[in-house]
């Protein structure tokens, strides 16, 4: 049974706030612990009025410190918006603060929209070093040699399991060339799902930390008691994907009865392309989905996720998807 683990983006409902949307991802968290999900990561995101998670580190200590066993860590830094000696240095000191615990995710995007992108980076307005600045990093985690003229401390001589994240080929033979694990953004971007999976297990090269390549994909999925919930449940997403391609991202909209009167057409087959990778229904339909989606892709891993306007409802899909999993095994 391969595990299961929780992508959170603190998201920020319709009629609530940024306080409220930081205590429920903690209570999320502490249910994923108990339930037995392996990571809880949580995504950099900026001048987005629903996701909350732009400080991403600080979040990930937060959460680190109100659980006990769970993995906590970064699905991802957007790297190009920061200095690795300062990743380094951040996730050193959270790592030292909870050993074996904190996972550091990689991306290149800027995890936003493009004039925010530029007020983030200031003086580095490309993300053509991402590869550099990844083995710069990685370096930062290696035990500081004498004489070394800049060292992360703490960081220096830390065991922090870094992937990287992606949604092209780039990502797919760049986590492949370094010999690290590789998580894909199918949730959002599954048009080139199959053929960086091929590219990454093909010109996997064994490293130090890995000796075969190990993939995690993402997968959106929403379960209640029935099918026609759970359907409407996952409106708010949709509605939110919509809105954001209109160029108005909002808060997390509560879900309607009837997503077919909200969009137009083309919109619909967007959404619904962009959204392909979707499991919902109850709990047996949403057991059935996700081994038939592990049966097709063969990840290592799987990373759920789910924008779900109601707390309780969101509470209740992931315990709902971790019990039909466990359940379809034991059967």
């Amino acid at each position: 049974m391969i595990p299961l683990s929780i992508l959170d983006l603190a998201p920020v409902c319709e009629g609530s706030d940024t306080t409220a949307a930081f205590a429920n991802m903690l209570e999320l968290a502490q249910q994923a612990d108990a339930l037995g999900y392996r990571r809880f990561w949580l995504a950099e995101h900026h001048n987005m009025p629903g996701i909350a998670s732009a400080a991403t580190a600080v979040l990930i200590g937060h959460v680190a410190g109100g659980t006990q066993r769970i993995r906590v860590g970064a699905g991802g830094i957007m790297l190009p918006n920061h200095a690795p000696l300062q990743a380094a240095e951040q996730f050193g000191t959270l790592a030292s603060l909870y050993p074996d615990r904190i996972d550091l995710g990689l991306g290149r995007a800027p995890g936003t929209d493009q004039p925010t992108a530029r007020a983030l980076r200031r003086y580095f307005d490309s993300a053509d070093q991402f590869p550099q600045d990844v083995r710069e990093l990685l370096h930062y985690f290696e035990p500081a040699q004498p004489g070394q003229a800049v060292q992360a401390v703490p960081g220096a001589g830390l065991r922090v399991p870094v992937w990287i994240l992606g949604s092209s080929l780039f990502g797919a033979r760049l986590a492949a060339s370094l010999g690290l694990p590789y998580a894909f953004a199918s949730h959002f971007a599954p048009d080139s799902m199959d053929e960086a999976l091929a590219v990454y297990r093909r010109d996997f090269r064994e490293s130090a930390t890995l000796k075969r390549p190990h993939a995690m994909l993402a997968l959106n999925v929403v379960a209640s008691e029935s099918e026609a919930e759970s359907r409407r449940l996952f409106t708010s997403q949709q509605q939110s994907f919509v809105n954001l391609r209109r160029g108005n991202p909002g808060r997390i909209p509560p879900p309607v009865d009837d997503i077919d009167t909200f969009w137009q057409p083309h919109e619909k087959a967007g959404v619904e392309r962009a959204l392909a990778c979707t499991v919902l229904g109850d709990a047996q339909q949403v057991g059935e989905g996700i081994a038939a989606f592990v049966d097709r892709h063969q990840p290592d891993e799987l990373l759920l996720t789910a924008n779900i306007y109601d707390h309780r409802a969101r509470l209740r899909s992931f315990e709902l998807a971790m019990q039909a999993w466990h359940a379809r095994h034991a059967a």
